[in-house]
C-alpha cells in the first residue's frame, strides 16, 4: 500500500463552519481547510463540501472521504433522515451520493458527534475503555455511545442524543426542532449568546466575545456560562444513570471554554448522580476541535460499506 492509500479526507460539516482534513491512517492531520457554512440550504452546504475536497486533492492523494453531518444519518447510503434547522433544508440531504458522485472516491457519512467520539475512542480520551458517553457542545449539543470499544447507534441512529432532552427552565426557550425547553436551546454556545444579551439588554453577538467578557471579569457573563454548565452536569447526570458509562468526554467548540463550564458542569453531577456513578471520570476530548475531523476520516478508513441502489 502506497503512503496516498494511508491518507483519507475527513469533512466535518456544522453549523457555523465546513472543515475538512487529510488524516493518516495514525490520525495524524496533514492539511486543513476550512469555510463559512453557507445560508441558502443543503445543495450550497454540499457544494462547500465538494469545493474543500477539491482544495486538498489538489496536493494530497486519498483514499476514500469519511463525512461527520449533523442529524440522524442513514449509514448505509448515506443520506441525512432528520435535521433540526440548524442547517436550512438539511433533512434529505444526500451525503453520499453527492459527494461520491463528484470525487469518484467511497464516502463514509455517520452523525458529527459520532464521528468525533470515534476519534476519541480510537486514539483520544475514550481508548481503552469499555464504555463511554461523549457530549459535543458547540453550535448544538450532541452525544455518543460507545460499548465494547465500538460506537453503538440504536435501533434508529439515535443512541446518545442529548440535544432534544427536557430541561427543568422557567418559561418556553423554543429549539430548533420547533419544541421548547430541549437541552440544546439553552445551554449550546449560541443559547449562551442568546442568555447573555437578555440578561444584559444588549445586542446578541458571538459567544467567543461573551467568553472574552467572562474573562475581563464581567459577572452577567461568568454566571450564563456556569448556568449552563450547571444545567449540562443535571442532565449528564440522568444520562449516565441510565447507560452508566465508565467515563464521559466533553468536547466541540464551547467545551473550549474550559474550566469555567466544566467545574459547575461536574459539580452539577456529582450532586445530581447517584451512589458510584456520581464518581463517573469526566474528561475534556483529548483531539480537541480536529476530533470530528480525525474520527470521519477514521471511519472512512475503517468502513466497507456495499449498497444496492
Amino acid at each position: 500500500m502506497t503512503s496516498g492509500q494511508k491518507r483519507w479526507i475527513g469533512i466535518d460539516i456544522g453549523g457555523t463552519k465546513v472543515a475538512a482534513a487529510v488524516v493518516t491512517s495514525d490520525g495524524d492531520v496533514i492539511d486543513t481547510v476550512r469555510a463559512a457554512t453557507p445560508t441558502a440550504g443543503r445543495e450550497a452546504v454540499l457544494g462547500t463540501a465538494t469545493a474543500l475536497i477539491d482544495r486538498l486533492r489538489a496536493n494530497h492523494t486519498v483514499a476514500g472521504i469519511g463525512v461527520g453531518a449533523p442529524g440522524i444519518i442513514d449509514r448505509v447510503r448515506g443520506r441525512v433522515v432528520f435535521a433540526s434547522d440548524i442547517l436550512s433544508g438539511w433533512s434529505g440531504a444526500e451525503v453520499r451520493g453527492e459527494l461520491e458522485a463528484h470525487s469518484g472516491l467511497p464516502v463514509t457519512v455517520d452523525n458529527d458527534v459520532r464521528a468525533m467520539a470515534h476519534g476519541e475512542n480510537m486514539i483520544g480520551a475514550g481508548r481503552g475503555r469499555t464504555s463511554a458517553l461523549f457530549v459535543s457542545i458547540g453550535t448544538g449539543i450532541g452525544g455518543a455511545l460507545t460499548v465494547g470499544g465500538q460506537l453503538y447507534h440504536g435501533a434508529h441512529g439515535t443512541a446518545g442524543e442529548l440535544a432534544h432532552l427536557l430541561v427543568p427552565v422557567s418559561g418556553a426557550i423554543g429549539c430548533g426542532c420547533g419544541r421548547t425547553d430541549h437541552l440544546e436551546a439553552v445551554a449550546s454556545g449560541p443559547a449562551m449568546a442568546a442568555e447573555y444579551a437578555a440578561r444584559a439588554g444588549v445586542p446578541t453577538q458571538p459567544l467567543q466575545a461573551v467568553v472574552a467578557l467572562m474573562h475581563s471579569g464581567d459577572p452577567i457573563a461568568r454566571a450564563v456560562v456556569s448556568d449552563a454548565g450547571t444545567l449540562l452536569g443535571r442532565v449528564l447526570a440522568g444520562v449516565a444513570t441510565a447507560f452508566d458509562p465508565e467515563v464521559i468526554v466533553i468536547g466541540g467548540g464551547a467545551a473550549q471554554i474550559g474550566a469555567d463550564l466544566l467545574s459547575p458542569l461536574t459539580s452539577a453531577f456529582r450532586v445530581e448522580a447517584m451512589g458510584p456513578i456520581a464518581e463517573t471520570a469526566i474528561l475534556p476530548a483529548r483531539l480537541g476541535t480536529d476530533a470530528p475531523l480525525v474520527g470521519a476520516a477514521l471511519l472512512a478508513a475503517a468502513t466497507r460499506i456495499e449498497v444496492t441502489p
